[in-house]
């Protein structure tokens, strides 16, 4: 039977590793599935899968075959963490990894991509923040024929009229 090595006062757990994925890594493979899981949100099917497509370097094993993740890959899944709620797509995403793999030689490369995934999140935040005037704006009409009745929604006398304001 094989033993596991010793957890240290000293280090993380998986959630505060996962959760700010700053400093040094532990190299210990020491996290299990289930608790990386529990810790990014990720299913331990999503896990396997981000592994088996290149996403993760392959995962240590324990003596009996089960998956132990080491802090650096908690800090890589915490980045495209981040890299996905930019809307990165999946190939994106391992075309920076594989970069990421071959070193300082493409920092470049590697700097264009973010900067362009970055300019499309600003896009995205104009649109939204153009969303959010309408959606003020209706707020505020709404809640302006709400005060002026008493509280009873005004009937619609002029549908057109609302229509252009959708």
């Amino acid at each position: 039977m094989a033993t596991l090595a010793p957890v240290h006062a000293d280090l993380r757990s998986c959630a505060e590793v996962f959760n700010r994925p700053l400093g040094d890594a532990d190299p210990t493979p020491r996290h299990t599935i289930s608790e990386v899981s529990a810790a990014s949100g990720l299913t331990a099917h999503t896990l396997r899968w981000y592994e088996r497509i290149g996403l993760l370097d392959p995962v240590d094993r324990s003596a009996s075959g089960q998956r132990r993740y080491c802090d650096a890959d908690l800090h890589r899944l915490a980045f495209l963490g981040r890299l996905r709620l930019t809307g990165m797509t999946v190939a994106d995403m391992l075309k920076y990894v594989n970069m990421a793999r071959r070193g300082e030689e493409t920092y470049e490369g590697r700097r264009q991509l973010l900067e362009a995934q970055r300019e499309e999140v600003r896009q995205r935040i104009v649109d939204l923040q153009a969303t959010l005037a309408v959606l003020d704006y209706k707020i505020d009409l709404y809640a302006g024929r709400i005060a002026d009745r008493g509280g009873a929604p005004a009937p619609c006398q002029h549908r057109a009229e609302e229509e252009q304001s959708a």
